[in-house]
């Protein structure tokens, strides 16, 4: 928690006037027993009502100072811990935009989110509290032991006795939750992934009739929650019985004791009110202390987690070169290697490829050959473990990140639209493109018609996920915002397997047409969509299997050919190599 304390550095003013006025709220508070001991052995005891109504004045006066303060003293308090909780959340954004796809496999979007949300508001309220009444309850404890040592010393010895044993049993519980508050935030986790994956897969779940299994799985983990709870709670509310018992036994002790101090004539009978009174403030602030440490517990288990994404360092790291010149070459990878991290086997070995400017290179392969990680070297979406990949003769890893992916349009496998119109959803692929520029973008993706037959045409809503539209609109709307950015590079990532054969055609077409010196790579498992590329590169197992044209390849390449013949009719075959 020591290290988010940083994030107060914009509210030190509120940090220092914030307790100051509870320290001046904690000093009129201490003085009340006094003038009630007052009134009693003076008023009281002369029957002096006149005396009595000007210190029950001065008790009111007393009571709305302490208010203020106190309101005063809150208002501080909540400006910084909000702006505690804003500052660290943006932050934390920040850093785990700056993830690579490594780490976000390695920590996981669901704890990702739990700790963006709902640790950030357990730090936050921790911080909210700890200004408040980390140096109030102190304060009157030790203000409430010098009142009674200087009424009493012999009574005095009683506060003595009782403070330290009320601190033991706070640290006590406070070392005993502190690491179960931990195991509650992580049980947390797993309830949020299991919500979030039934949510995403509600439509898979459905259709295989698996609700009853979720709902089990469900119920499993959130049973371990709620025990988890349900521990860390029994011993969290074990503080204010036991608290209770050791004031009030100590409270029995005062009046035992104050009573044969008042037969002996060595008190009085306000004094004895007096500490009394002074026993159930240190109870008080004791009670308010024991919430501020579940409270503070909690977010120091919150705060502990933070620190770890904070601690999760990115390992891609952008650099510096933010011009990117024009060459021939606009692709190189030479004896490239690439692993996940976590696995030791590699998804891709010995990568030597070439690219020109303006080619259209089509990349095929079975199922986890490492197509789809192959066009994720390209921006830099993962990093290779050896070799070198170069785009217009400058390493991948020499670009600032900005300039490299500004210069790629990526249409990725699974079609991702967002909550909006879709003009903002083209315009997130060029935020300046112009009415003409998204028009000719859906007309080069084959999604012009479907715009203009909805009454809204662009300005229509689509559905978190794009939920309201068909698989085939979605994946052309995708393209439609990558073609928009009119980049050098487009990556159609099997984005076209949801459209019909005419249809993807049509789209294949228009993008050789409309798209002056545009190398696009399409990675597809049908041959009919790669079959005209400039070049065609076969995968298998993450390597190169062949490399070539159409032609070439049925010749040459004995897994191209086979599934060419899978795909294909004899006679396509054998007319596709004329």
């Amino acid at each position: 928690m020591y290290k988010l304390m940083r994030y107060l550095r914009h509210y030190k003013k509120e940090t220092v006037i914030g307790p100051l006025f509870k320290l001046l709220e904690s000093s009129f508070e201490l003085i009340v027993p006094l003038v009630m001991a007052r009134i009693i052995d003076v008023g009281i005891k002369n029957n002096d009502l006149t005396y009595i109504l000007k210190l029950g004045v001065l008790l009111v006066i007393l009571g709305v100072l302490g208010l203020s303060c106190s309101l005063t003293a809150q208002y501080f308090a909540a400006k910084a811990a909000t702006g505690f909780g804003t500052e660290l959340r943006h932050d934390l954004f920040a850093h785990i935009q700056s993830f690579s796809y490594s780490e976000i496999d390695k920590a996981g979007s669901a704890t990702l989110v739990t700790r963006i949300t709902s640790d950030i508001n357990q730090a936050q309220a921790g911080v909210n509290l700890v200004i408040r009444l980390f140096l109030r309850s102190p304060f009157i404890v030790v203000g409430a032991l010098v009142m009674a040592f200087a009424i009493n010393v012999k009574l005095a010895l009683i506060f003595c006795v009782t403070v330290p044993v009320l601190s033991l049993v706070i640290y006590g519980i406070m070392a005993a939750t502190i690491p179960l508050y931990r195991k509650v935030q992580k049980s947390l986790d797993e309830v949020l992934l299991a919500t979030r994956e039934n949510l995403t897969g509600i439509r898979v779940i459905r259709a295989f009739c698996m609700q009853q299994k979720e709902k089990e799985e469900f119920e499993e983990k959130s049973n371990a929650f709620l025990a988890l709870q349900i521990l860390v709670g029994k011993i969290s509310a074990l503080m204010n019985p036991v608290t209770y018992i050791i004031v009030n036994a100590a409270t029995i002790a005062i009046v035992w004791g104050g009573g044969l101090q008042v037969n002996e004539g060595a008190i009085t009978q306000g004094e004895v009110i007096a500490l009394v009174n002074y026993m159930t403030q240190i109870l008080l602030a004791l009670v308010a202390l024991a919430n501020l440490i579940v409270t503070f517990t909690k977010a120091m288990a919150s705060g502990i987690r933070i620190n770890e994404v904070f601690d999760l360092k990115p390992s891609m790291v952008s650099g510096e070169k933010k011009e990117m010149k024009k060459e021939e070459v606009i692709l190189e990878m030479s004896g490239v290697d690439f692993a996940y991290q976590g696995h030791k086997e590699a998804a891709l070995s010995d990568l030597n490829v070439v690219v020109k400017k303006g080619e259209t290179i089509g990349i095929i392969g079975g199922t986890g050959s490492g197509k789809t990680t192959f066009v994720n070297l390209i921006p830099r979406f993962y990093d290779a473990s050896k070799g070198r990949v170069k785009v217009n003769g400058v390493d991948v890893k020499d670009y600032d990140l900005g300039t490299l992916r500004g210069k790629i349009g990526i249409v990725p496998q699974k079609a991702v639209l967002f909550r909006g119109t879709i003009r903002e959803n083209l315009l997130m692929g060029n935020a300046y493109a112009t009415e003409e520029d998204m028009i000719q973008a859906l007309k080069n993706a084959q999604a012009y018609e479907i715009v203009m037959n909805k009454s809204a045409g662009m300005d229509t809503m689509v559905s978190e996920g794009g939920k309201n539209l068909s698989g085939g609109q979605k994946q052309r709307l995708t393209i439609a915002r990558a073609l928009v950015r009119k980049p050098e590079i487009l990556i159609l990532d099997d984005s076209a397997s949801a459209l019909d054969y005419a249809t993807d055609a049509k789209l294949r077409q228009a993008i050789a047409q409309n798209t002056e010196n545009m190398t696009v790579f399409i990675v597809s498992q049908r041959v009919a969509s790669i079959m005209q590329a400039d070049k065609i590169i076969v995968l298998d197992d993450g390597k190169i299997a062949g490399m070539g044209t159409h032609a070439e390849l049925i010749q040459g390449c004995e897994i191209y050919r086979e599934i060419c013949h899978s795909q294909l009719s004899k006679e396509e075959v054998a007319y596709e190599t004329k």
